[in-house]
């Protein structure tokens, strides 16, 4: 298994996971009965294979604990990669106020769909 690139990880936030997104958290294939009290959010660069070294930047969030520990082979959200730094900073944004409100799941649902 390929591990991710943690040189081009930039942690966003770290936000305690509320209620709604609690339940919808133990649903989910991230859940796996971990004791996770937070969300990790999270811009990774994902390097394309070309002669010039090139990213292309995606949002992940990761269930985690108080401190910041997670397992990095089981993201609750992974977005579409963007050619740009500045879209995945703005997504992760949005998501970081989602989850602030209790709405993270529901965010993450609309990205999919969009």
């Amino acid at each position: 298994m390929k591990t991710p690139n943690y040189h081009d990880f930039y942690q966003i936030a770290l936000v305690p996971i509320g209620k709604n997104d609690r339940l919808a958290l133990n649903e989910s294939d991230a859940f796996m009965g971990m004791t996770c009290t937070h969300w990790l959010i999270a811009v990774e660069g994902v390097q394309l294979y070309e002669p010039k070294i090139y990213f292309h930047w995606k949002v992940t969030i990761y269930p985690a604990d108080h401190e910041g520990d997670f397992d990095w082979t089981n993201p609750f959200f992974v977005s579409s990669a963007s050619k740009c730094m500045d879209n995945a900073i703005q997504l992760a944004s949005s998501l970081v106020s989602s989850s602030k409100n209790d709405h993270l799941t529901v965010s993450t649902e609309l990205e999919k769909i969009s």
